[in-house]
């Protein structure tokens, strides 16, 4: 079972790179973050065309998360994170496909920090936590997956002083994270990979792409049943240099 996350930065504009990445890696499961689609405007049909089921909560101009399963209709188990019944925003969605609970996550950016928009990121973070705890305490083999929009440490971003300051280097969000695996999930790319920075996101500016000045915002976390079944992880970094593409590139697992 293949398993990917992809921050599509736009599925609209990026549905022919999209569709191109499904075709070519046929993940099983792919979990889409920055949809910046309403409902309605999310494109249901051509990805069914493809071969690939849905389940979306979109909003206008921003954020959006969905799920995809290829010949599958994914169950979608819920479309919110807990904790804030007031928070307006899409960043969560849930849904159970082929026996794995999988969950599509987008993370708050939270710049400028400080200020509303990092006390949001981490309150949100909080929500995850707790979240996340009930998802293991329940046994089910889950997956969280999504653009976490935290670089975990020093050795996932380049060599670079420029982000010092940037809400996803700061010591709260990346201790909210070491939390968070450390509840007994397994940072799937991490583990698999531990000598290699794995990126997954080039900014736009400053030819950072070509330079490969990369971070790692996309993780994958698997719970304790489903970490033995780990067989491979990766990204495909081929898909940020396409024409058209997003500022990130998909990341994935396979599970035996």
């Amino acid at each position: 079972m293949k398993i990917a996350t992809f921050n599509i930065n736009n599925v609209v504009k990026r549905l022919p790179n999209l569709l191109e990445w499904l075709a070519q890696a046929q993940p099983d499961v792919a979990c889409l973050q920055e949809l910046k689609a309403t409902e309605a405007a999310f494109p249901a049909a051509a990805l069914e065309a493809a071969g690939y089921g849905a389940v979306w909560r979109g909003e206008r101009s921003w954020n959006g998360v969905a799920i995809l399963a290829r010949e599958a209709q994914p169950v979608m188990t819920r479309n919110s994170l807990p904790g804030d019944p007031n928070d307006p925003q899409s960043r969560y969605i849930e849904a159970a496909v082929n026996g794995v609970l999988v969950a599509s996550i987008y993370l708050p950016n939270g710049n400028p920090q400080p200020g509303p928009k990092f006390a949001y990121k981490l309150a949100w973070f909080e929500r995850l936590i707790a979240h996340a705890q009930g998802l293991l305490d329940s046994g089910h083999p889950v997956v969280l997956a999504g653009d976490y929009n935290v670089v975990p440490t020093d050795f996932d971003i380049y060599p670079t002083k420029n982000w010092k300051d940037n809400a996803l280097l700061q010591p709260q969000p990346r201790a909210a994270y070491r939390r968070l695996v450390d509840q007994g999930w397994t940072d799937a790319l991490r583990a698999l990979h531990p000598d290699q920075p794995m990126f997954t996101f080039w900014d736009y500016k400053r030819n950072r792409w070509s330079r490969d000045a990369g971070l790692r915002l996309d993780h994958l976390l698997v719970s304790p049943s489903l970490a033995p079944r780990l067989a491979a992880a990766g990204v495909d970094r081929e898909v940020r240099g396409r024409e058209n593409a997003s500022d990130h590139a998909p990341a994935w697992i396979e599970l035996s």
